[in-house]
């Protein structure tokens, strides 16, 4: 199993929003950053775990935790006209963006604020603080450990 970060803008989709499914998956879609993408549909895989951060908004931080369910599949967003990641160059037989299934696993008791992440010495070299604008990233085990506890 591996560890992840999935960014997420709480006004668009949050934490709460994907504990409300009651188990059932959600696709984590809108991801065009080719980088991000490369990760969702070459290394994340059923049942890894991710940490799902809240960004662009009051109070970013670490809300809780997700699970994968269903591996990297062409998102369907980028074939449709009428979405805000239509993409006119992707093709069915071509997809350009991917996504992955989440299921809820749990949110923290409070959320982890970047400022207090950023004063952990253990999470140094972690992604979210050297390359913090990509929206799916690798947690180490140590890194995953840490925040747990933080939390």
């Amino acid at each position: 199993m591996a560890y992840w970060l999935l960014k997420t803008e709480p006004d668009e989709f949050s934490i709460d929003d994907l504990a409300g499914r009651n188990g059932s998956p959600e696709p984590w879609n809108g991801i065009r950053n080719y980088q991000a993408r490369n990760i969702l549909r070459d290394q994340v895989s059923v049942g890894d775990e991710a940490l799902i951060y809240h960004s662009s908004c009051k109070q970013v931080g670490i809300a809780g935790i997700a699970a994968v369910s269903r591996a990297a599949y062409a998102d369907p967003d980028q074939f449709n006209p009428e979405s805000k990641y239509f993409d006119p160059k992707a093709s069915e037989n071509d997809p350009r963006w991917f996504c992955v299934d989440v299921v809820f696993k749990r949110k923290f008791p409070r959320l982890v604020p970047l400022a207090e992440l950023k004063r952990q010495a253990g999470l140094a070299n972690m992604v979210l603080l050297r390359q913090g604008r990509l929206s799916v990233q690798a947690v180490t085990a140590e890194e995953w450990k840490l925040i747990l506890q933080m939390a």
